[in-house]
């Protein structure tokens, strides 16, 4: 015969053996920028063998003039010189008037670096921005040490 204490305790053995059972898992939620899809998949870095000519996707706004003024106010806007510097020549983080990048300058490596981020401090502007304005950025940051360069460092 169960004492009301046992049948107590084995209702609860029970109920706990049944909460032991791992819930079946939701998908996580995908904050993941929409972006290009070429532009995700773009390498980074200096990639071994040949060049490879098909680097991704092209700036739409690549040479306009009215694109690099606005990807400049951008630039400030969104306080990239808070870690590139003013002119973007460094600062907390690199130097965007460099030759030699880490992580690539084609145009698809540049907005996979604005777009997804990278390590050690780069956050990921493209859940923020539009595809648009990461472009714009893309062509200040191409006219940077040219002359079409908008708002030029003094010399």
């Amino acid at each position: 015969m169960m004492t009301r204490t046992t049948c107590l305790a084995l209702v609860v053995a029970l109920g706990s053996t049944a909460s032991c059972r791992p819930a079946p898992e939701a998908p996580a939620p995908s904050y993941a920028p929409a972006i290009h899809a070429a532009a995700a998949q773009t390498a980074v870095g200096p990639v071994p063998g040949p060049a490879d000519t098909a680097t991704g996707p092209r700036n739409p706004y690549q040479g306009v003039r009215g694109a690099m003024a606005e990807g400049r106010d951008l630039f400030v806007r969104f306080n990239c010189s808070g870690c590139h510097g003013g002119r973007a020549g460094g600062g907390m983080g690199p130097s965007l008037r460099d030759v030699d990048w880490i992580y690539g300058r084609t145009d698809a490596q540049i907005f996979s670096s604005i777009a997804q981020g990278r390590a050690h401090g780069m956050p990921a502007w493209g859940v923020m921005v539009t595809e648009d304005q990461i472009w714009k950025l893309v062509t200040y940051v191409e006219s940077l040490r040219t002359p079409d360069e908008p708002h030029p460092p003094d010399q």
